[in-house]
């Protein structure tokens, strides 16, 4: 799954063209390299967010293509 696509689907971003900017402006890394929104997601990578002074890192523990509000927190586990 690509990256943006993960962002919103797992709810660590509200919307995709916002997840689509911030990867666009070098605003999330992936396993500690800056990465594009084409990136593909796998189990395991550990994505870090900067949004303002925010830095956000999360640990992916699963790729769904959707998810309700319930189960989006069950997709990543905060760092």
């Amino acid at each position: 799954m690509r990256l943006d696509k993960y962002l919103k689907v797992s709810r660590l971003v509200k919307r995709r063209t916002v997840a689509n900017e911030l990867c666009d402006a070098g605003h999330v890394e992936v396993n500690g390299k800056a990465a594009r929104a084409s990136y593909d997601v796998k189990v395991g990578d550990v994505i870090g967010i900067q949004m303002g002074a925010n830095l956000t890192r999360a640990e992916v523990l699963s790729v769904q293509e959707f998810a309700t509000k319930e189960n989006a927190a069950l997709m990543y586990k905060l760092i």
